[in-house]
């Protein structure tokens, strides 16, 4: 079975490294946006996760005529209603979103919101709807992942990006910041929701 390249709608190093790392061993080829140049951004404005991730990979394929596959996540947090939701990577409106310095301002604009909500209450889910288009913009393929866990009072670990550090898988007593690799890319929302879309790629191209 033969695949053609697939690009990742995303400027995210370790998001591009963790997909790629996830559809490597099925033969397919990965390789992100900013591979190529005068690429705009994608205004991540639909009312759901699954809304952007159809967007983002609309738009790319179209204007590189390449089959481009995209991601939407984020965290959802009962005690604030289902927040920050769609709004994760912008949460604190730090410049840069998905840099080091955005995610730091996002996790303490976190902690300060749930600084009075018993450990009990802190439950949340990370979420993530993968949406693949084909060279003219159609949607080929659409799936959704879902992780539920804790958020912490401190950070826990340094691996990952974003909440990663705050976010407490009960099954494993560990965050996603201090789990290993390997365990995080066959548990995490988006190795679901990637797993899922292999199916149906696999499937597309069969």
């Amino acid at each position: 079975m033969s695949f053609p390249r697939i690009v990742l709608s995303s400027r995210n190093k370790k998001k591009i490294e963790e997909i790629a790392e996830l559809m490597a061993p099925h033969g397919i080829e990965l390789i992100g946006v900013r591979t190529f140049e005068n690429v705009p951004e994608v205004v991540e404005d639909a009312d759901s996760f699954a809304g952007n991730a159809a967007k983002k990979a609309a738009e790319v394929a179209t204007q590189l005529g390449e089959w481009t596959i995209a991601d939407d996540s984020g965290l959802c947090v009962d005690a604030l209603a289902g927040g920050p939701g769609i709004h994760s990577a912008r949460y604190a409106d730090a410049p840069n979103p998905g840099s080091l310095e955005a995610d730091e301002a996002n996790n303490q604009k976190l902690l300060r919101e749930l600084a009075a909500i018993p450990t009990e209450k802190r439950t949340a889910h990370y979420v993530c709807a993968v949406a693949l288009s084909d060279p003219t913009g159609q949607i080929r393929v659409a799936t959704e992942g879902r992780c539920c866990g804790r958020i912490l009072r401190e950070y826990q670990g340094t691996n990952g990006f974003g909440y990663d550090p705050l976010f407490l898988v009960p099954e494993f007593h560990q965050t996603f910041g201090e789990l290993d690799p390997v365990v995080k890319r066959h548990i995490s929302h988006r190795a679901k929701a990637f797993e899922r879309a292999i199916v149906q790629i696999e499937r597309l191209f069969s």
